[in-house]
């Protein structure tokens, strides 16, 4: 399989795709005015806390304050177990007007701030570094015992030989590599701690104490792992920033970075801009003719699969294992390049056989394996759903590229021009019995009017004869759909 890094930069805004098999399978944007918070550290200020909620509003100088649960201030356990049982109560940890440290865990999403932990965590190329804590863990994505305890090893030996204060995670990227080039990150993050350490007295409350890199490094540093091919940005002068910063930090990745030059886009050369737009539809064509529906929500995703007009060519439940397996690896991949995260409901069609359940589920677990998010997905529920929890940390890319419709203000639906005359009709009956005037005159869009005037015509009449007035209509070309206006003359 080959796998290529995509970059590209203009002056509003960098993008990242990673490609596998020629096919966008992650998009990753970053806007000059909206770039994503999460890693930044800041020295906040807590406005409120909300005891009923075991948790605090913190001010760190964002459009809206962020949200600090009381699980994500305590010590975290040595053992990593779970801390949300026996919590005390918040009003023993924080106060309102109290100076914290905090660290922004995931980005601020539609209407909710960004969600915050005094957990602190430096990122390298192969270590997280937690300078408030002892722990010392390894990637659960490095699945072989023999490899977790090695790596184990080495960063124990090397606290232990350094005297460090703190704990360490090793990362999924660590995987193989030798011990001198990990244990090489350690001194970076300790200076990089000290230097964030030394500016905290300095600054006001709010203020940023650390910001993440850009995210043409970031994609160095999380996404360009084996078996990477070759990592291509159009901007040369982004281009030498990335050699300089490979050649200190990762010269393995030096001679996969390439400046491209091509007269085609680079984006559009590998189709993803395409895939872009395609990405934003709800339906999503699969290639045996059946399809998707994704609709995202505030509380969750849901993503329905549909036969469509593939029958199959032996028995309608050969048809439905084969559009559910289909359908399988396409939701793992939409997931990825759409950026879904949260409660995911996916309704494949039901299957009688438990084997194809079996197999499906499966296919499902295997195509979320190269995920960079982490999953966890759960059986075919008795209503023949699968839930599954997607980790999420920034805005889907829905969020990020679109906004409500001004018109249907995000339902995806509008009133029908029939539902909005019978609206106005009941709008002149209520003020008819309130005001005594001469006559009415609707303001209304032309849809709208044209029915008044055509299919309603009749009924306009018995209204004009029952309330004793004239009603008159008037189009307004800036009025949508809904809108209208009763004025009375």
């Amino acid at each position: 399989m080959s796998e290529e890094i995509l970059i590209n930069v203009s002056p509003v805004e960098t993008r990242v795709a990673l490609v596998e098999n020629g096919v966008a399978q992650e998009l990753y944007i970053e806007r000059s005015y909206g770039k994503g918070y999460v890693g930044n550290i800041y020295k906040g200020k807590v406005v409120r806390v909300l005891p009923g909620m075991q948790a605090a509003f913190v001010e760190i100088g964002l459009e809206r304050t962020g949200f600090i649960h009381v699980a994500d201030m305590l010590p975290e356990s040595v053992e990593g177990e779970s801390r949300r049982h026996d919590l005390p109560d918040i009003r023993t940890l924080v106060r309102e007007g109290q100076t914290l440290l905090v660290q922004v865990a995931k980005d601020p999403i539609s209407t909710k701030g960004a969600r915050l932990t005094t957990h602190l965590t430096l990122s390298s190329r192969y270590l997280v570094y937690m300078p408030n804590s002892l722990h010392i863990g390894v990637s659960a994505r490095i699945e072989e015992e023999q490899e977790r305890e090695r790596l184990r090893h080495t960063l124990e030996t090397a606290i232990a030989e350094q005297g460090i204060k703190g704990g360490f995670i090793v990362r999924t990227v660590a995987e193989g590599v030798s011990t001198e080039e990990i244990v090489a990150d350690i001194p970076f993050l300790q200076k990089l701690w000290s230097d964030l350490s030394a500016k905290v007295p300095e600054v006001g409350v709010p203020s940023v104490i650390h910001q993440d890199m850009p995210l043409y490094l970031r994609a160095l540093r999380d996404l360009a792992r084996a078996p990477i091919d070759k990592i291509r940005v159009d901007s040369r002068l982004t281009w030498k920033l990335m050699q300089d910063f490979a050649n200190s930090y990762y010269p393995q990745l030096v001679e996969l970075i390439d400046c491209y030059t091509g007269e085609r886009p680079l984006m559009d050369l590998y189709g993803v801009e395409e895939e872009i737009r395609r990405a934003l539809d709800t339906r999503v064509p699969l290639k045996s003719n059946g399809y998707l529906i994704i609709e995202q929500t505030e509380a969750m995703t849901t993503v329905d699969v549909n036969t469509g007009a593939f029958v199959g060519h032996r028995n309608l439940e050969e048809t439905i294992f084969k559009t559910n397996m289909e359908a399988a690896t396409a939701i793992a991949r939409q997931l990825r390049l759409r950026n879904l995260g949260g409660i995911i409901i996916l309704d494949f069609i039901d299957m009688q056989d438990p084997e194809h359940q079996r197999q499906v589920l499966r296919t499902l677990e295997k195509a979320l394996e190269k995920d960079h998010a982490k999953t966890r997905i759960t059986g075919v529920s008795e209503l023949g759903l699968v839930e599954m929890a997607r980790k999420r940390t920034r805005e889907s890319l829905g969020q990020m590229l679109c906004e409500p419709c001004p018109v249907c203000r995000g339902r995806g639906q509008v009133k029908s021009a029939e539902t909005v005359c019978y609206e106005i009709f009941r709008e002149i009956l209520r003020e008819s019995r309130t005001y005594n005037n001469d006559k009415f005159l609707v303001l209304a869009s032309p849809v709208v009017v044209d029915r008044l005037l055509d299919e309603e015509a009749a009924y306009v009449a018995d209204l004009e004869a029952f309330i004793g007035r004239t009603i008159e209509f008037q189009v307004d070309n800036l009025f949508t759909q809904e809108q209208y206006d009763i004025v009375l003359v």
